[in-house]
Order: C-alpha cells, then sequence, then structure tokens
C-alpha cells in the first residue's frame, strides 16, 4: 500500500451552533492522507489535482458555510421547505434565528459539531469522488496553536462578490497588540475575552433592536448576490462596527477601541482573519 499526504492543504473558515456558545466562528487547518495503489503515472494520486478536487470538494462542503447540528432538540425549523430558516434555542433560555439561501448552510448528524464526526464525513465523501485506485482517504482537521489571546468571531459581508457575503461564517484568530512598540498581553487578553464566540456586525444592516422574555436582541438583514440573508440574536452575543466587518476595519476598530483604554499610548495592531492571514492598524 501506498501513502501520500498533504498537510496544510487548506483552512476552512466556517461557523457552527452550538447550545451553549451559541453562534461560533472557526477555522480548522486541514491535512490529508490517501493510500492506495500506484497508477499507471506511477502515482496514489496527482499532486496537481490535490487542489482542484479535494481542496474544491472540501471547501464546497464547509468553508464558509454555517454548520448545523440536525439532531440538536432546540433547533426549531421555522420553514420547513428552507433548510436556512430555523430557530436555534440556547441552553440558556437565549435564542439564535437564521435565514438564508441553502447554500449557505450544511446540515450535520448529531447533536453539536465534533472536529473528528466532519473530518469522517469528508473523508467519506472524497472517497465516492476519487479514482478507484484511491483505496483509503484520511483527513485531519486541527486548531492552530497559538500562544496568547485568540477570540471566535462571525460575521457577514454583503459587498462580497464570493462566500463571504453569507450571514454566518467565521473564523478563529489571534490577535497581537503593541502599546509602544512592545507586545502587551494584558490587552490582547481583554480582547480575547470580550470577543469570545462574538458576533461582529456591521451597523447599517442592523434593522431592529427588540426585547423577549427580558432579553434584548438585535436583527441584522442584508440583499446580496446570493440572495437574502437575515440573524437575530442576543445583543449580548454582538457588537456593532460603524463600518463593513473586513479584517481591515477589524484591526482599525480594535486599534480605535484600545485606544479609549489608553488615550495616551501608541496602540498598534495585528488583526489575524483565520490562520495566517489579517491586517494591521497603527496610529
Amino acid at each position: 500500500m501506498n501513502r501520500l499526504f498533504v498537510d496544510n492543504l487548506t483552512v476552512i473558515d466556517f461557523a457552527y451552533l452550538d447550545p451553549h456558545r451559541g453562534l461560533v466562528g472557526e477555522s480548522w487547518i486541514v491535512d490529508i492522507e490517501l493510500a492506495g495503489e500506484l497508477n499507471e503515472a506511477g502515482m496514489v494520486f496527482d499532486f496537481g489535482h490535490v487542489k482542484s478536487t479535494i481542496k474544491a470538494h472540501i471547501d464546497d462542503q464547509v468553508d464558509h458555510r454555517l454548520l448545523i447540528p440536525a439532531d440538536y432538540s432546540g433547533l426549531q425549523w421555522l420553514d420547513p421547505e428552507a433548510a436556512g430558516h430555523f430557530r436555534w434555542h440556547l441552553e440558556d433560555g437565549t435564542w439564535i434565528e437564521h435565514r438564508s439561501p441553502e447554500q449557505a448552510v450544511t446540515t450535520v448528524p448529531g447533536t453539536a459539531v465534533e472536529r473528528q464526526a466532519i473530518a469522517t464525513r469528508l473523508s467519506e465523501s472524497l472517497q465516492r469522488i476519487l479514482p478507484d485506485n484511491v483505496q483509503s482517504v484520511h483527513i485531519s482537521l486541527r486548531l492552530e496553536a497559538i500562544e496568547g489571546a485568540w477570540y471566535h468571531y462571525a460575521h457577514g459581508l454583503k459587498k462580497h462578490d464570493g462566500n463571504c457575503q453569507r450571514i454566518a461564517h467565521g473564523h478563529r484568530s489571534r490577535i497581537r497588540i503593541l502599546r509602544n512598540g512592545q507586545r502587551a498581553p494584558d490587552l490582547e487578553h481583554y480582547w480575547g475575552e470580550r470577543w469570545r464566540d462574538i458576533y461582529l456586525a456591521t451597523a447599517e444592516d442592523h434593522t431592529e433592536t427588540f426585547e423577549d422574555a427580558g432579553i434584548t436582541y438585535h436583527r441584522f438583514s442584508y440583499d446580496s448576490d446570493q440572495g437574502h440573508f437575515e440573524m437575530a440574536l442576543p445583543a449580548a452575543r454582538t457588537e456593532i462596527m460603524g463600518p463593513d466587518t473586513t479584517v481591515e476595519w477589524i484591526a482599525c476598530h480594535l486599534r480605535d477601541e484600545t485606544r479609549k483604554l489608553e488615550p495616551e499610548s501608541r496602540i498598534e495592531v495585528y488583526a489575524f482573519e483565520g490562520v495566517n492571514k489579517g491586517a494591521i492598524a497603527e496610529g
């Protein structure tokens, strides 16, 4: 048996729903291993086709989507014929309501989203589309090793011409802040806690604030190339920014809000969007 491996094939940036944490933005690094017999070219699988076939399949299934555990008792479908329209009841009695085109969501078996279960699901679906000489597929999904603070955020970018326009996708992101040229772990920790499982929204997408059972909620909605998107969730789980929630504007928001805490300091922010990419705001 011959084996082929590709580490760091891609990063899938997505969001999922959790009974306790609510809406969680996430980033998983993908490693793959293929086992099988050599083909007539002496290969298990052509490296040149890895991205066009394997990465594309993984991205289509998970990347920039909202993953919904289909067996969770708190999942309430509001339109049985529309996979993107539902309400998710959390353990604390609050809820999240979501509406989108069907291609923005993926339902998965179980009551919670688990890395190993998603890896197995992807491996099995890949096996069906690869050549017969590929006898097994193993996918590993892992978190970036981060020293210091990070946060999980979800958002949507209605002006984006790709899948970022989906209202509930997200990232697990490190943060680096310099105070007067020196690393400031205390400020990084502050933002890691403030933005723990946060939804970052754009002010012009905010359509309503209302109360239900004593809890304040925000509703956001917009139309983009892929269709109509709408979401309502507890105000305590959101932070509303003035501009769009691109990583460039996120970096500026972090810098400006941090300067309110320390107006006499020179603040420089490195805001990451998932793994190994991001934006810098200084001044």
